[in-house]
């Protein structure tokens, strides 16, 4: 039996290579890292919010949670009928100005024709082209102020900052609404999975280390597993736990806050490994076939870049052939 305190790891060496079937492996101690299984939870690396810019009623909504949205997407509109009732004065008064400044222009041309006879003064040339420069900045100001209306009215539509998935809507279609209020929460395109190990674990997690990732759901097959790595540790011990982000293939495919099982290291240990090959199954127990014949039944650990763990049943310079 393998002693927790003198674990072994089975080195492989054949000793035939023109049959493989009669290949033997010797076991043989080698250092491997201690893997503890924790729980990851798959999060985006940014989250952010669809926001009003107006105060007005909510139309349009054209969105529900787990859409992908692209940046610059139009979500919703917010409508603000004052806005418009403040158009049309303004284009009314416009319209006024307008007929006001063809007068004036006209009584500036007649003036001139005046002055040149001597019939009007040049105090009367300056009062008539004083009225059409007045009336012409008027006129200025009330189309920058229309500017202004209509651009407040194009800040209606709700926008998505980041390209992303919908995680959350905040509002209905129908709500009145004040600058600012959240429309939607998205989740940037990027996903990691996000670790809040025990505080003692603190001294053993490094950036850019190598993590297994298990299968999404209920399968929990070794071989499904996938590589991962360590990309940013967080500074901040929270609640007594260190938080980490692992990046992985496939996590886009997960819904966000999905559980998914993370296998770290946390120090080095002894143990024994074989190719699977070389295990086993009978009746839902492992064993191993020795070379002197016979089973040995086995408890075996996490699968290890297509070696298996054999936590317990061997013992060091055991020969092994395949089942």
């Amino acid at each position: 039996m393998l002693k927790a305190t003198v674990p072994f790891l089975l080195f492989a060496a054949l000793a035939t290579i023109a049959a493989p079937a009669s290949a033997e492996l010797v076991a043989q101690p080698v250092l491997v890292d201690d893997l503890k299984a924790v729980f990851g939870q798959v999060t985006s690396v940014d989250q952010t919010h669809a926001r009003t810019r107006i105060a007005g009623t909510l139309r349009d909504l054209s969105i529900d949670e787990g859409d992908l949205v692209t940046k610059g997407q139009v979500l919703a509109v917010v409508v603000d009928e004052k806005l418009q009732l403040q158009a049309v004065a303004l284009d009314a008064r416009l319209q006024s100005l307008n007929a006001r400044k063809t007068l004036a222009r006209t009584n500036l041309v007649r003036a001139g024709e005046l002055r040149k006879k001597g019939a009007v003064s040049q105090s009367r040339l300056d009062e008539s082209q004083t009225d059409l420069d007045v009336l012409r900045q008027e006129m200025a100001a009330l189309t920058a102020e229309q500017n202004l209306i209509t651009q407040r009215a194009r800040e209606g539509a709700v926008l998505a900052p980041t390209s992303g998935r919908i995680l959350r809507v905040s509002k209905t279609a129908g709500s009145v609404v004040a600058p600012g209020e959240e429309v939607a929460l998205i989740a940037a395109n990027r996903y990691v999975l996000r670790l809040r190990l025990p505080e003692r674990h603190a001294k053993f997690v490094h950036v850019s280390d190598p993590v297994r990732v298990g299968a999404r759901g209920q399968n929990t097959a070794p071989e499904t597993n996938r590589a991962g790595r360590i990309r940013q540790i967080y500074p901040e011990i929270q609640d007594g736990r260190v938080v980490a982000d692992v990046d992985a293939p496939g996590l886009g495919d997960f819904f966000v806050g999905e559980r998914v099982r993370v296998w770290i290291s946390s120090g080095k240990r002894w143990t024994y490994l074989v190719p699977k090959d070389y295990v086993g199954t009978r009746l839902g127990v492992s064993f191993i076939r020795l070379a002197a014949g016979g089973d040995v039944v086995v408890q075996t650990g996490p699968y290890r870049d297509g070696m298996v763990e054999i936590l317990s049943g061997l013992r060091s310079g055991d020969r092994l052939v395949q089942p």
